[in-house]
C-alpha cells in the first residue's frame, strides 16, 4: 500500500442493538471523526447516520457496515445489505446498504457486526498472523464470526452463534431464557437483557462475587468449549459490553478448562489459556474500525479489477 492510500480516508458504521458508532478513519491510529447515536427507527437513526457523513465532508474511498443482525452478506443476493429476521422488530427487512449507499453514492462493504470487528482485529488488533479464530461479542445480544484459513466465515447466511443451545440446568437457573425465537439459548441466557431480568438490576451494579457471575462464566463456558471442539480456532476473543466486567475472563478460562477435562491436549489451553481467551486489543472500537477495515478491503479489491 502506498503512503497516500495508506492514508486514504474510509467511513465505519458499527450498527448496534442499543447504539450505533459511526467512524471516518484509515486505521486506528488515523482517525478523523467520530459519533454515537442510540438506535431507534430505522428511519430517525439512518438519517443521523447518514447526515454524521455529509457533515464531516471528508472525502471516502468506501463505507464498510457492520450491522447487528440476521443479515444477507451475499452480493449476488436481490436482498444483499438487509437486515432481516432480527428480534429488533423495526429493522426487519430494512435495506440498510440500499439506503447509505443512495444517500452518499459510494461502494458499500456490509456484514455482521461480529465478522467486521474479527476482520479489525485481524487488520490491527488480537487476531494479527492468525488464520483461524473466532470473535464474539457478548452484550445487548450475543454473536459470534471469525475467519478459517484467512476467510470471514459464510455459508447459508453467516454465523448465528449467540443461538447455540446450551445445557440447562433448570434447577441451578430456572430463568426461562429472553430470545423471542429460541428461549433458553446463549444470548437468552448470558446476555446482558438476561442478566437484568434474572437478577433484577442493571448487570453493571452488580458486585464481581455475585452469583450472577459464577452462573454467567458458566455459560460463556460452554459456548467456548463448543466453539474450541467445533472450530479448533488459534484464538477466541470476547468483547461486548458484558465482557467490560474484566474479572470475568479467569472465570471464564477456568471454566473452560474444567469443562474440557484436559481433552483438548494443547499448551495455549492447558498452559497459556490467558493468551487463548483474550479480550479484544481494538477495545470498544473493534466494531466500528472493523468496518472501516472491510471498506479498505474493498477499495482494494475494487483497484485491483481496475488495474
Amino acid at each position: 500500500m502506498t503512503e497516500s492510500a495508506s492514508q486514504a480516508l474510509y467511513g465505519g458504521i458499527e450498527a448496534g442493538g442499543t447504539k450505533f458508532n459511526c467512524i471516518i478513519a484509515s486505521g486506528p491510529d488515523h482517525i478523523a471523526a467520530e459519533a454515537r447515536f442510540p438506535t431507534t427507527t430505522p428511519q430517525e437513526t439512518l438519517a443521523q447516520v447518514i447526515t454524521f457523513f455529509k457533515d464531516t465532508r471528508l472525502p471516502l474511498k468506501a463505507i464498510g457496515i457492520a450491522s447487528f443482525g440476521p443479515v444477507d452478506p451475499d452480493p449476488a443476493s436481490p436482498t444483499f445489505g438487509y437486515i432481516t429476521s432480527t428480534p429488533k422488530l423495526a429493522w426487519q427487512n430494512t435495506d440498510f446498504a440500499g439506503a447509505i449507499r443512495c444517500a452518499l453514492s459510494l461502494p458499500i462493504a456490509f456484514d455482521t457486526d461480529v465478522n467486521a470487528a474479527a476482520f479489525g482485529e485481524y487488520t490491527w488488533g488480537a487476531a494479527r498472523g492468525l488464520r483461524t479464530f473466532v470473535y464474539y461479542t457478548i452484550g445487548t445480544g450475543i454473536g459470534g464470526g471469525g475467519m478459517v484459513e484467512g476467510r470471514l466465515m459464510h455459508g447459508l447466511i453467516h454465523p448465528e452463534m449467540g443461538h447455540m443451545r446450551l445445557p440447562h440446568d433448570r434447577a441451578r437457573d430456572p430463568f426461562a431464557g429472553v430470545c423471542p425465537f429460541h428461549g433458553d439459548c446463549f444470548e437468552g441466557l448470558a446476555s446482558g437483557p438476561a442478566i437484568a431480568q434474572r437478577w433484577g438490576a442493571d448487570p453493571k451494579t452488580l458486585p464481581p462475587a455475585h452469583d450472577a457471575w459464577r452462573l454467567e462464566a458458566h455459560y460463556i463456558a460452554l459456548a467456548m468449549v463448543n466453539t474450541v471442539c467445533m472450530l479448533s480456532p488459534q484464538r477466541i476473543i470476547l468483547g461486548g459490553g458484558v465482557m467490560e466486567q474484566t474479572f470475568l475472563f479467569p472465570m471464564i478460562q477456568n471454566e473452560v478448562q474444567r469443562l474440557l477435562n484436559g481433552y483438548i491436549n494443547h499448551g495455549a489451553i492447558l498452559e497459556r489459556i490467558e493468551d487463548y481467551i483474550v479480550p479484544p486489543a481494538l477495545g470498544g472500537r473493534a466494531g466500528a474500525l472493523g468496518a472501516v477495515a472491510l471498506a479498505q478491503n474493498l477499495a482494494a479489491a475494487m483497484h485491483a479489477q481496475e488495474t
